[in-house]
């Protein structure tokens, strides 16, 4: 991440899985805004940035979801 932070191992774990189920439920549906209320994360762009996908391609399917 740019801000300089660094998990520590015992972070590292559960940090991974939790990346790791956002990517995985976000690639199989496409749901940008339910991976956002599953983070409870409070800005869709912090979503696009933390799962690391393109901006423009993710705000568009966000836009055209509904939940």
């Amino acid at each position: 991440m740019g801000d300089g932070y660094r998990p520590t191992p015992e972070e590292y774990g559960i940090h991974s899985l939790r990346r790791t189920t956002a990517s995985l439920i976000y690639k199989a549906t496409g749901n940008l805004r339910a991976i956002q209320i599953l983070l409870g994360l409070s800005k869709i762009e912090n979503t696009v940035r933390y799962l690391g996908v393109d901006v423009d391609d993710a705000l568009s399917l966000s836009e055209a979801t509904e939940i």
